[in-house]
């Protein structure tokens, strides 16, 4: 039910970046990994394996997004507006 929801959004994404290697398209995959992850957690508290996968998901984004800010302020102000993911500190 949970993943029907990310589809639409997925293909829409797709149809706009034909380049799936992008730092800005992986970020968006992980983005909705993390989503749907965190839906399910509330499910299921005790899953240790998957809190396990979720903190290495959420460091690949991590180093995803400090790369592009270090490489194009203007895309990574883009890519968090329009995901809606809060601006944290880069170090």
């Amino acid at each position: 039910m949970i993943k029907k929801s990310f589809i639409p959004v997925i293909s829409q994404k797709k149809k706009e970046e034909e380049n799936p290697g992008s730092v800005e398209f992986q970020v968006f995959n992980f983005t909705n990994k993390i989503r749907r992850l965190t839906s399910h957690f509330e499910l299921h508290p005790k899953d240790y394996l998957s809190q396990r996968g979720l903190r290495i998901i959420l460091g690949k984004r991590q180093r995803l997004l400090s790369y592009l800010s270090k490489k194009n302020k203007i895309r990574y102000k883009n890519l968090i507006n329009q995901l809606g993911i809060r601006d944290s500190q880069i170090r």
